[in-house]
């Protein structure tokens, strides 16, 4: 029978019926800290998205501007300029975006989806906005199709129309191409949906028309009639033109390629297979997998290139996806890791009926994006100078730090830039347009991301760009090749058994921690100098807390834990072995440490593996938290059963308790005694989901399988697969305390602060926060610095209970007596691989000093305040008389997922992110609300697994598997945003038509020039069917330019550039005209002088 407790529903009316903090100190003590943040200080919106676009769906290249759009299936929209110049749009409706066409050199792209919407975006302001809408309601969009430097698009549709849109106003013509009237009348079936539409290059008045089911029109737009038809018995993917207008190639759904003459009927003049075998017989070469695109592409010297994706032949199982090039008489197959999704080749020429030149193919692949140099032998590919690699293996958690060290990063891009691969094209990155923003933000950014192969990524994220610095593979550590009774009972171990799950990081020493989902920690230092390492340091762990389910006489004590898990200080028996030499049948690790010498790169070297192992066939439970300090020389770990602190200096543990060792007498949950062995209790019902933990079912397993497997929510029932009957709800579980509650570690903070209630001095010490809301403090004795701690034992002593709140603790973090925050101290990073004595090594360590000296803290009686959140509330708590002076009740309905004690540049605050949506941000320590948004509801548990705030107002989270969501809460940063992005539209003067020649010019044989305004105007066409499209004015529109911030002013200023360039070219224009009409003037009369001079001569005297 559950116990009631009157104190806690008082406790929850007084915090239901107050929204703000309630004060439990007397008013002299009131205004102690005079708190400089102020709720106008915090403005919540979106700064930048990295990484690759998820689920890609079209692309296209202005290559003028040499601008690169990619659209995907959730209707987002990436624009790609030079290295540091990207660019997030959302189309509202969330439909694929199925086409994307530049207005080339103009600014502007338009978009269709598979809404059957048609969107006009502006691209000449630095947030693109759409001008133009136009929604179609009687007929499916299936190809778009815009012709350089005409503002007539051409739509086609499932029913085999084809509608035109003047992309101006955004208003229908009346002129329709009808699937009836282009196809011959003798034929019965329907065409199917067009699937592509372009003009002659040599004549505008021409359209070409391919329909699915296999049949391609020529249609004169004047005549409005078909010139030609061209039928063949395989479906179309696609058609290319030859650049004179003569030929045009269309691929087919056999795998086959067939080339046609304008002029001849019939039949195609060749017909190719890429990847067919040739039959000896002269019959048809067996038929392959669609050629889902082919591009056409000629240049001045030399033969053109036809590429082309697909058309594989069907025997080739388990074929990685090609991209074909054919040139001349070579054929090179370039295998790709993922699907194509769409391919555009780059040419020199804006200009359709000039000579293509193509110098480079830009491949979209499901997960990546790949550029081919076409100039070079081999084709290689260029180096992508793009963040795009960071679902190279997905994430399972990151961390993120702001005003970082300024030799941090140069540290890390020179060991990381040892790492690229070589055999790369030496020729620039051709995705080269936009301007780099103007922004003042300068201090140094670190994102680390930890993946499901054990890899560990660094990042430069400083001044709103996202640059890959340095890439640490944590399974170099151990044996790839386990054998079976190293891998347990455990089939799912097998899918990800490295993947990082928590990670520890000191940006001042460098020190790096890292835990794994197979309960396992590496410690690791930074080098700048290579080093082989003959024996990897291992501890070996066994943490292994059961409780009973009988009842046991009352006052009993507890039961010493499983052997080798020794409460005492001097730790269990450890194993610096490079293999687990176990005693016992059953005490094995999930992962095998490599027993060959290890060579380090320059970067991360190992410096300790820490192993928790099986005991007696029960498989360790995973890490849910993780904390290192670099001044101590210690590491903190804890998961259900417990918590054990190894000093990484003497490679020794020096304490590993069972959570309810850590309560003493005083333990609040009156819980049976332990036992040393006991039949499996369920395990995960409490599980802190920032922290990463899991439930034992999914131990070990892949994060991406199964995106609740890493932590389920809140409100889910975890069901353990030993013990069906375990279905006790996240909410219950911190409302009410069952005798045999797991109690997990959540967090910890480490402090030089008040050990005990009225202590005088400062002393480092361990804060240990509980999922049932506890704060546990231990006192560390540490030895002096120099050769004694190396010898002598460092010594931790539970010290009792701090403070206890509702739900799981979420973060800690101490301030001084006048409101600032207290980092924990460091040592300063040294190179570990340079011998040097021992003393002379422990000088350069340093702790950082207390703000607060003992005789300021005894003028104020207060010297120190703890401030401690949990997933329900918040407590400031002053030290060293550990009395509770604030106290709110941050959420009722919900739970917080992420929380931080951040440094603003005006001051300290709290920040939380909620399961509800919601972030939150309080003053500390007088805990007032400043900001409460509804930003984003919780519809993924990736985005719980890696939110993270830091300093300075920054925050970002995983919005996709492949994509990174940077947001920032400072209205600083939010007012100086428009200058800090980049622009995508910079002036660039149209390279100049192909020169006809004067013989083409003579004979008319140059390209044709078409009046579309005339023939698609509403005079000669009528107006469109109203019914057919309805026209939406867009946000970008004028009306919502004028409130379209701060790129306004941009706007003007480049639009003034652009008219003063235009007025001065159009003097030059007229100097030139006069010129010319001068020099006429005086060839005329120079003529004339010459005719009469001559007029009367006879021919002989000429």
């Amino acid at each position: 029978m559950k116990k009631f407790n009157i104190r806690k529903v008082l406790d929850g009316l007084k915090e239901v019926s107050s929204s703000t903090p309630s004060v439990q100190v007397g008013p002299q003590e009131n205004h102690l800290i005079q708190e400089t943040l102020q709720s106008d200080h915090f403005q919540l919106c979106k700064t930048v998205r990295h990484g690759f676009p998820y689920q890609p769906s079209s692309m296209a290249f202005d290559p003028v501007q040499k601008i690169l759009a990619i659209g995907t299936q959730s209707g987002a929209l990436r624009l790609f300029g030079r290295p540091g110049v990207e660019c997030y749009c959302q189309h509202e409706s969330g439909a694929a975006v199925i086409q994307l066409q530049f207005l080339i050199n103009e600014g502007a792209l338009v978009s269709a989806l598979a809404d059957d919407s048609v969107h006009l975006w502006n691209l000449r302001q630095k947030r693109p906005a759409i001008l133009h809408s136009l929604k179609f309601s009687k007929e499916r969009i299936t190809f778009c199709h815009l012709p350089f430097q005409s503002k007539w698009l051409y739509i086609g549709t499932e029913r085999g129309n084809i509608h035109l849109v003047n992309v101006e106003s955004f208003m229908l013509s009346g002129y329709v191409i009808m699937w009836n009237k282009a196809i011959e009348l003798s034929t019965k079936a329907h065409p199917g949906p067009v699937v592509h539409i372009s003009d002659n290059p040599m004549d505008e008045g021409k359209l070409i028309i391919g329909f699915e089911s296999g049949i391609v029109v020529l249609w004169d737009l004047k005549s409005k009639k078909a010139d030609s038809r061209y039928t063949y018995d395989e479906a179309i993917h696609s058609v290319a033109w030859h650049h004179e207008g003569k030929q045009f190639i269309c691929s087919h759904s056999d795998g086959t390629l067939t080339i046609w003459n304008l002029r001849g009927q019939g039949k195609p003049i060749q017909t190719i297979t890429p990847h067919g075998k040739q039959p000896k017989d002269g019959k048809k070469p067996e038929p392959c997998k669609p050629i889902l695109k082919v591009e056409y592409k000629t240049t001045r010297i030399g033969e053109p290139f036809m590429i082309l994706s697909g058309g594989l032949s069907y025997d080739t199982v388990g074929r990685r996806p090609c991209l074909t090039v054919m040139h001349g008489k070579s054929t090179a197959v370039l295998e790709m890791d993922y699907p194509i999704v769409d391919f555009l080749t780059l040419c020199e020429t804006p200009y359709a009926n000039d000579f293509q030149e193509p110098y480079a193919v830009v491949v979209l692949l499901e997960k990546d994006l790949v550029v081919i140099d076409l100039a070079q032998n081999g084709y290689p590919i260029f180096e992508n100078p793009y963040p795009l690699t960071i679902h190279e293996s997905p994430v399972t958690c990151c961390e993120y730090f702001a005003d970082c060290p300024v030799d941090l990063i140069p540290a890390l891009y020179s060991v990381g830039s040892r790492q690229k691969r070589q055999g790369y094209s030496k020729k620039e990155w051709p995705i080269s347009g936009g301007n780099w923003g103007q922004g003042t933000q300068s201090y140094p950014e670190i994102i680390i991301t930890g993946h499901a192969d054990g890899t560990v990524k660094f990042w430069d994220a400083s001044a709103m760009m996202l640059q890959v610095l340095y890439k640490l593979k944590t399974a170099k550590v151990f044996d790839r090749n386990r054998s079976k009774e190293d891998k347990g009972s455990t089939e799912t171990s097998d899918e990800d058994p490295f993947a990082i799950q928590v990670m520890a990081w000191c940006p001042e020493s460098r020190m790096l921690c890292v835990a794994g989902v197979s309960a396992n920690i590496i410690i690791y230092r930074f080098s700048k100098l290579e080093v082989t390492t003959e024996v990897v340091q291992l501890l070996e762990v066994r943490m292994q807390y059961e409780l009973n389910d009988i009842e046991s006489p009352d006052g009993g004590e507890p039961a010493l834990p499983t052997p080798g898990a020794s409460p005492q200080t001097s730790g269990p028996p450890s194993h610096p072995s490079t293999s687990s030499n176990n005693s016992d049948g059953g005490n094995m690790p999930c992962l095998k440490v490599r027993s060959t010498p290890l060579k380090q790169s320059a970067g991360y070297q190992v410096d300790l593996v820490v192993q928790l192992v099986w005991v007696s066939g029960e498989p360790p439970q995973q890490i849910t938290s993780l904390a290192l300090n670099s001044s101590y020389g210690l590491v903190v770990f804890g998961n259900s059963n417990g918590l054990a602190v190894v000093d990484y200096v003497q490679k020794t543990v020096v304490l590993n308790l069972g959570t309810v060792e850590l309560y003493g007498s005083n333990d609040p949950y009156q819980r049976q005694p332990r036992s040393p062995r006991k039949t499996r209790q369920p395990s995960g019902g409490l599980c802190d989901i920032n922290e990463g933990s899991a439930t034992s079912e999914d131990r070990c397993k892949s994060p991406t399988s199964v995106l609740l497997s890493v932590c389920p929510p809140r409100g889910a029932n975890p069901l353990d697969h030993r013990d069906n009957s375990f279905s006790r709800s996240r909410s219950s579980s911190v409302t009410s305390i069952d005798k045999e509650a797991r109690e997990a570690i959540s967090s910890f903070h480490f402090s030089d602060t008040f050990a005990r209630k009225g202590d005088s001095t400062l002393t480092p010490c361990l804060y240990v926060g509980t999922t049932l809301g506890t704060v546990l403090a231990l006192a560390l004795t540490l030895p002096p610095a120099g050769e004694q701690r190396q010898l002598q034992p460092v010594i931790l002593s539970p010290t009792g209970m701090l403070v206890r709140l509702k739900g799981s603790i979420m973060r800690m973090a101490l301030l001084d007596s006048t409101g600032s925050m207290l980092p924990p101290a460091f040592e300063p990073w040294f190179e570990p691989n340079v011998t040097a004595d021992g003393e002379e090594r422990e000088k350069v360590r340093k702790r950082r000093p207390v703000s607060v000296s003992p005789s300021t803290s005894q003028d104020l009686n207060e010297s120190q305040y703890a401030v401690v959140c949990s997933e329900k509330q918040a407590k400031v708590i002053s030290l060293p008389s550990q009395t509770c002076i604030y106290k709110h009740s941050i959420t009722e309905a919900s739970f917080i997922l992420r929380a931080d004690v951040v440094q603003m540049s005006q001051g300290v605050s709290l920040a939380c992110f909620c399961a509800n949506g919601h972030i939150m941000t309080l003053s500390v320590p007088g805990l007032r609300p400043l900001m409460d948004v509804n930003y984003l509801p919780l519809t993924d548990m990736r985005i719980a697994r890696t939110f993270c705030f830091t300093n300075l107002g920054q925050a970002m989270y995983l919005c996709s598997p492949t994509e990174v969501q940077r947001i920032t809460y400072s209205q600083d940063t939010c007012e100086n945003l428009q200058e800090m992005l980049g622009e995508l539209f910079t002036p660039v003067e149209t390279p100049e038509a192909p020169n006809r020649g004067f013989f083409k010019g003579l004979f008319g044989g140059g390209a044709q020039s078409l009046d579309r305004e005339e023939l698609f105007g509403e005079i000669s066409s009528g107006k469109a069917n109203r019914s057919l499209a309805q026209h939406i004015p867009g946000p970008g529109g004028l009306e919502g330019m004028k409130g379209a911030a701060s790129g306004v002013v941009g706007d003007l200023a480049r639009a003034r550039i652009a008219l003063d360039e235009r007025g001065q070219k159009l003097g030059e224009l007229d100097e030139r005209t006069a010129a010319m009409m001068t020099s006429a003037d005086s060839f005329s009369k120079h003529a004339h002088e010459m005719m009469l001079k001559c007029k009367d001569k006879k021919w002989y005297q000429l």
